[in-house]
């Protein structure tokens, strides 16, 4: 292994065997990124999330103002479907290191503080590390509301390290999310005297259906600027655990719409709202920030175009950039492969986190000279 791999191994190993699932505290992990960053003036924002759950967001500076901060996040989504041990932190005999948020995204974030950590002193190394990043971006929300470290820090840029394989993605799309829940009366379903909820749910989801058909049929809701250019319209029904024998007396369903910066979402909003009207139904719209988005020739892009020799592109999922672009302007770059986050056998190739290692530093190296291109 290189310099840069063995530091990168060792601290994702100790990542990953932390339980950082977004629905448990991530005050442990939280922990353990701060005393890898030895030397940094540390900010911990804390807060607890909808369900009361004790949560920190970390920023992290040293050096001078200026410059770029790296962003990752220290969530992960569920361990569905896992047959191996999702914190084993098993590495193997490929180079590829096995676990729960390996790529999604605790070996960004390991490649991130290592770059940092190896920046020299005059260069100014700033870190935003969230939590809730892969349900609702309230720890980067957080950041961007009270950070003072980020306000002395003043970045010239944010490199969001999600994994792009090291491509630029100067923009992607951001979310609304409706929940619509429908009410009964549970009792014996062979009484006939309770109410089944899911019946009043379902003229409410028929006119959901049409509007994910709309989605993808109706150019004017699309853009061709993304792969697939039709928004995401992504349905999850839920009876509470309900048997089969119960009439339903609660019926949630949850939807999200992802849509870009060039694609007004008021069209949909508007359908949603009336819909839930006609049935009765009630809703709930919660939303995060406006979708990221730099032109292709912005110099940011253009910089990292240069220092990786690839091409920009865009992207369909969301990041928080949707909330740090209020700091600065948001590239999202970083090592590994989208296709392995959120799957039963997520893995990463800690060669390519190794790699992105002197490409952060000399980002970070350009960024503070305020060398554009």
């Amino acid at each position: 292994m290189d310099d840069f791999a063995r530091p990168i191994v060792a601290l994702l190993s100790d990542l990953v065997a932390i339980d950082s699932r977004s629905f448990v505290s991530n005050l442990p992990i939280a922990e353990r990124v701060e005393a890898a960053l030895a030397g940094f003036a540390i900010e911990r924002l804390d807060y607890r999330d909808a369900a009361g759950t004790a949560k920190r967001a970390l920023v992290a500076r040293r050096g001078p103002a200026g410059g770029a901060a790296f962003s990752a996040h220290m969530d992960t989504v569920p361990d569905t479907l896992w047959q191996d041990d999702p914190f084993g932190a098993r590495l193997d005999a490929e180079g590829r290191l096995h676990g729960l948020g390996a790529t999604d995204l605790k070996g960004p974030l390991a490649a991130i503080i290592v770059a940092a950590t190896r920046l020299p002193p005059a260069v100014p190394a700033c870190l935003l590390i969230s939590t809730d990043e892969e349900t609702t971006k309230q720890g980067a929300r957080e950041i961007a509301a009270r950070s003072a470290l980020v306000r002395e820090a003043r970045p010239a840029a944010i490199i969001v390290a999600e994994p792009t394989r090291l491509r630029p993605v100067r923009g992607h799309r951001s979310h609304i999310e409706f929940t619509a829940t429908a009410t009964g009366e549970a009792a014996h379903s062979s009484t006939g005297r309770g109410r089944n909820a899911n019946w009043q749910m379902l003229p409410f989801l028929d006119e959901m259906h049409e509007i994910f058909l709309r989605l993808r049929r109706e150019p004017e809701l699309q853009d061709a600027a993304y792969d697939p250019p039709f928004s995401d319209f992504n349905l999850v029904i839920d009876n509470h655990g309900t048997a089969i024998n119960v009439t339903v007396p609660k019926a949630t369903a949850r939807i999200k719409y992802r849509y870009s910066a060039s694609v007004d979402p008021g069209t949909i909003l508007a359908a949603v709202e009336a819909a839930a009207v006609r049935a009765g139904v009630v809703l709930e719209v919660a939303r995060e920030g406006n979708p990221p988005e730099l032109p292709a020739g912005h110099p940011l892009i253009r910089l990292c175009s240069e220092l990786t020799g690839q091409a920009p592109t865009t992207a369909p999922y969301g990041t928080d950039a949707s909330e740090l672009q209020e700091i600065a302007p948001a590239v999202v770059l970083g090592p590994g492969d989208i296709a392995m986050a959120h799957r039963p056998d997520e893995s990463v190739n800690i060669a390519e986190l190794a790699a992105a290692v002197p490409v952060f530093m000399r980002l970070a190296e350009r960024l503070a000279a305020g060398r554009l291109v």
